[in-house]
């Protein structure tokens, strides 16, 4: 039996594999050099209360760990894959709250559950054009989301100048350990309104993919 069919039947492996990635990954946060840039911007919105967290799907792993958990709570969304239920565990040990998501779920059904957690004070972090993509393509969940949250909206990226891209769909950028890094957070500057046209709602989605972009390549560049 394949890894991938193991983790799908079994909670605890999944929750295993979890902890080896997050051992990875606090080995590589502490063994960097980091810059943070728009952190302090996003720490004073958080205390007027959550966000919407955006990332692109191949710069996801650090951003569970570099949010300001002293700020506020963070609940992520992840899908019932098998590498989704190992994003889950890992998001659980950085001390998030994740949501796990079927795919066959209906919108009505996970709106929900999404905004009980937005209305109990917790930010959504998401993968803007996760879990599937296709690469740094705006899904409409994050539209969806910013429409009905009316509040800030933040894009965020890492960069580190040792790694590897993998060969994924979402061209993941896997940090080595011993290296500098840097991490960008941005607010979005346009406006969002809670009934949007087809025009209005594709000017977002171009406006929120701009924001993105921005971040991985600022960070991409001052991590060189």
């Amino acid at each position: 039996m394949s890894l991938r069919k193991r983790i799908e039947q079994s909670k605890l492996l999944a929750r295993c594999v979890g902890a080896i990635a997050h051992g990875y990954l606090v080995l590589c946060l502490r063994t960097t050099r980091w810059e943070f840039q728009g952190r302090e911007a996003l720490e004073a919105d958080l205390a007027e209360g959550p966000v919407l967290y955006l990332m692109w799907h191949g710069r996801l792993l650090f951003a569970p760990y570099q949010w300001p958990h002293k700020s506020g709570q963070l609940a992520s969304i992840h899908d019932t894959s098998p590498i989704g239920k190992v994003v889950g565990a890992v998001h659980h040990r950085a001390g998030l709250k994740p949501m796990e998501m079927a795919a066959n779920l209906s919108n009505i059904a996970a709106s929900r559950i999404v905004l009980k957690r937005f209305r109990d004070g917790a930010s959504i972090g998401m993968a803007a054009d996760g879990p599937r993509g296709p690469n740094l393509v705006m899904s409409n969940a994050p539209l969806e989301w910013a429409r009905v949250m009316k509040r800030p909206i933040y894009g965020y990226a890492f960069a580190v100048k040792r790694h590897r891209i993998m060969g994924s769909w979402d061209k993941m950028m896997l940090p080595l350990p011993f290296t500098r890094g840097t991490a960008i957070f941005a607010r979005y500057k346009g406006e969002v309104s809670g009934k949007m046209s087809a025009e209005q709602t594709e000017t977002l989605r171009a406006g929120l993919t701009d924001l993105l972009n921005g971040v991985m390549s600022k960070a991409d560049s001052a991590a060189q």
